[in-house]
């Protein structure tokens, strides 16, 4: 394969089709730099790194390195580079002593055309500036998340799993409060890092195929509170949650539903995924809880694509005694897992089984293939995507020069 070439892609909608997705235009660019800087041709090629593809796990694997931006005094500054994965921060950090630091995550396919797709970065970035304001953090620019994501893949290009590997590069961007702060109060210091680190599937399972899971409903703890910040990927969420998971775990079920704080009555979502049902008579329901619930880019392509299939899709509160019954497919979506389907959920003495995926498949199915580039009808979807929620960009190896536009891609990074 040769170096690759970076890409990144807007769209303009076309004409729809009948009875299919929208279409929609690239504009593709080439950004320069001088050597050694990112934008240049690739020094590596996609899975040189020649990593056991097939048994990763959702896993830490070093990688090559990683991109950091310091924001003080009301700026950020230019970024640079790191081979070492460890950062000095300082003892009274905001981060570890008032809790300011939020996360996202998307995951990079090698495509069958020899492609590298980053499939979702652009709705973390607006879910990231969503949880910075509510946490008083300042918001990162557009464009420095944009090179910060081009950098660490394009350095870490040989850890993305080959096509037909079933893994992906994930990539997480992540922000904290750095500076010293002993009274409450934002940090005077930020620094937004992205990582990357290769993957294969949440749940293992030795058939390859979708594994099936039970589940526990949890009646023991809260996830959020109706006001407060649930619907924000902040890291605290997440550890709330550890004690809740691991009890679940020891009594034989890998993952927990939560219900509603206030009345313990209506879903809420899984301990890091987001809740879809598949009812018997075919429609998609999720949650509506704006406050509670993180916005799942999952969920909403999911949504996009069920209503492909003719599915009727309803996000809504939905009432878990009075509706289980109701439920043919259950299942937990999030960009680590796509969909896990479930094959029972318990409460108390009372157990609800659901029948094996077949809507929850192929919907799965219709995801992966247009993070893989594996048929033409999966880029088409890909296509509406893009221009209703502007999400993949491509690393391409086959970008001809001719189809290139330049345009300025500012100051290039020190690797350090």
């Amino acid at each position: 394969m040769s170096s690759l070439m970076v890409t990144r892609c807007s769209a303009v909608p076309r004409r729809c089709r009948p009875g299919g997705l929208a279409a929609a235009t690239r504009l593709k660019a080439s950004l320069s730099q001088p050597p050694d800087l990112w934008g240049n041709p690739l020094p590596e090629k996609v899975g040189s790194k020649r990593l056991d593809w097939e048994t990763l796990g959702f896993e830490y694997v070093p990688t090559k390195s990683h991109v950091r931006y310091v924001w003080k005094d009301g700026e950020w500054d230019a970024g640079r580079t790191y081979q070492d994965p460890y950062i000095s921060v300082h003892i009274l950090g905001n981060v570890f002593h008032y809790g300011q630091a939020l996360f996202e995550g998307f995951k990079g396919f090698h495509t069958k055309q020899g492609d590298v797709r980053v499939f979702g970065d652009s709705m973390c970035y607006e879910r990231m500036a969503h949880g910075c304001r509510r946490f008083r953090i300042p918001e990162v620019p557009r464009s420095v998340w944009t090179r910060a994501i081009d950098d660490v893949v394009r350095h870490n290009i040989g850890f993305v799993p080959p096509y037909g590997s079933g893994g992906a590069l994930y990539v997480r961007p992540f922000i904290f409060g750095s500076g010293p702060r002993l009274g409450l109060g934002p940090s005077p210091e930020y620094t937004f890092t992205v990582f990357a680190n290769p993957v294969g599937s949440y749940y293992k399972s030795d058939s390859g195929q979708m594994q099936t899971v039970d589940g526990l409903v949890n009646d023991q703890y809260d996830r959020a509170a109706p006001l407060g910040c649930g619907d924000c990927k902040a890291a605290g969420n997440y550890a709330a949650d550890l004690e809740s998971m691991y009890t679940s775990k020891r009594m034989g079920y890998p993952i927990s539903l939560y219900l509603d704080a206030r009345e313990r009555r209506y879903v809420e979502e899984f301990n890091t995924s987001n809740f879809v049902a598949i009812t018997k008579d075919g429609r998609y329901l999720t949650p509506h809880a704006p406050r509670s619930v993180l916005d799942s880019n999952t969920n909403k392509m999911l949504q996009v694509l069920a209503k492909e299939m003719g599915i009727t899709v309803e996000v809504r509160p939905i009432d878990f005694e009075e509706e289980v019954e109701s439920f043919a497919e259950v299942g937990a979506v999030g960009t680590a897992v796509v969909v896990t389907p479930l094959s029972s959920l318990t409460r108390g003495d009372r157990t609800w089984r659901f029948e094996a995926p077949n809507v929850l498949q192929q919907l799965r199915d219709k995801v992966r293939a247009i993070q893989c580039g594996e048929e033409e009808e999966g880029m088409a979807g890909c296509d509406t995507l893009i221009s209703r929620i502007n999400h993949v960009s491509l690393y391409s190896a086959s970008t001809q020069a001719s189809e290139k536009q330049d345009v300025s891609a500012g100051e290039g990074f020190k690797i350090l």
